[in-house]
């Protein structure tokens, strides 16, 4: 499960990260507290094999939808299920992307005091989910630009986040980014190695404040560490 993220870099360190270039549109700012429906920065392939950094919805809209409000817009796509899925198996061969983040939320204790908790690399450096992607043309307005979305593949849990949750988001090594891009590799049984738990000893863990509870704080202040009880 994947339901809230950060990415606190700017559009230039992105892009010199994940060797991209900028595309139009709204600038790629730092987001401490990304919630579905936001427009969130990923890397896609041109038809010129170029890389470019774009913004997408996140919540899938597939092409085939009669409207803006068709239902369901997953957020998630499980890694185990792609290639088996009716809304996922056509858009597995061309149609990934690497979602960009630097950080996700998941939720610990019981439903009446659930505590937040912020999973990030030890280095605090950003990466890449494994994502796919969706163009959406309203029908009513033909010659208004498509609408592209998003989804973020998970699967399970590594040993630091299964207490947490039993999924995580496919966190991509550097190494497999390329590789998830790559337009030659449309397989599913090329595609599968590279969803895979991400090294927990390379992650760390540490609570935050219930302030991102709510998509209406968007602040440094929901990623700032707090004690494991009280506000401090």
């Amino acid at each position: 499960m994947c339901g809230r993220f950060t990415q606190t870099s700017d559009a230039a360190t992105l892009a010199q990260r994940f060797r991209a270039v900028v595309a139009r549109g709204p600038a790629v700012e730092p987001r401490y507290n990304i919630a579905p429906t936001d427009f969130v920065p990923v890397v896609v392939l041109s038809s010129a094999q170029e890389r470019f950094l774009a913004q997408f919805r996140w919540g899938l809209l597939p092409a085939w939808a009669r409207s803006l409000k068709d239902r369901p817009q997953p957020i998630n796509a499980k890694a185990e299920t792609l290639a088996a899925s009716g809304m996922f198996r056509r858009l597995l061969p061309a149609q990934r992307c690497l979602v960009l983040a630097d950080s996700f939320f998941e939720w610990t204790g019981p439903k009446s005091a659930r505590r937040p908790m912020r999973i990030c690399l030890r280095s605090r450096a950003p990466f890449a989910f494994a994502g796919l992607w969706d163009a959406w043309q309203d029908p009513e307005k033909g010659d208004a630009p498509a609408l592209r979305s998003c989804t973020i593949v998970t699967v399970a849990a590594n040993s630091l986040v299964a207490p947490l949750h039993d999924r995580m988001p496919a966190i991509l090594r550097p190494d497999d980014e390329e590789r998830w891009l790559d337009p030659a590799l449309r397989e599913p049984a090329n595609l599968a190695p590279l969803l895979r738990p991400y090294d927990a000893r390379e992650l760390e863990t540490y609570p935050v404040s219930e302030q991102v509870n709510s998509v209406r704080c968007q602040g440094p202040e929901c990623i700032a560490p707090r004690s494991p009880v009280g506000d401090g």
